[in-house]
């Protein structure tokens, strides 16, 4: 059975990946909508920049009610992860997004000197706030299940 990660290792987790992540929405429809995009973190909750009007904001906007799923590995035998569940909202505003903007600007190391000073038009973020976080390691089992 798989090891779940302490707190300290989900957010250890989350600050060595490359940054991508899987996003699932509930479509109109009721089927899900999987789309990897970019994130990064904001104390608890997860940022990711999005183009505006698109499926996936659109389907937040109908039902906030998302997942966020990061894994790596080749085999059972050194797959890891963590899976959010979590309630996402639209960020639009503009003061709110140029927070966002610097924000994501400073996770990925550019200079403060450099970061946005007005948001980019176009784009809004979804900020997940989780409820719910499992996590799974293959390569350090032991009888925690995920």
């Amino acid at each position: 059975m798989p090891r779940r990660f302490s707190d300290e290792e989900v957010d250890a987790y989350l600050d060595s990946r490359p940054a991508w992540a899987i996003l699932s929405t509930i479509d109109k429809d009721g089927f899900p909508h999987s789309v990897p995009l970019g994130y990064f973190r904001l104390g608890r909750d997860i940022i990711m920049g999005v183009r505006d009007r698109t499926r996936k904001v659109a389907n937040v906007e109908s039902n906030p009610n998302v997942s966020i799923l990061l894994e790596d590995g080749s085999s059972k035998a050194d797959i890891r992860g963590v899976m959010f569940q979590g309630h996402a909202r639209i960020v639009r505003e503009p003061s709110e997004a140029l927070q966002l903007a610097r924000e994501g600007a400073r996770a990925r190391g550019v200079p403060e000197s450099e970061r946005p000073t007005a948001p980019r038009p176009g784009t809004a973020y979804i900020r997940v706030t989780p409820v719910r976080t499992l996590s799974w390691d293959y390569a350090s089992p032991t009888s925690d299940q995920a």
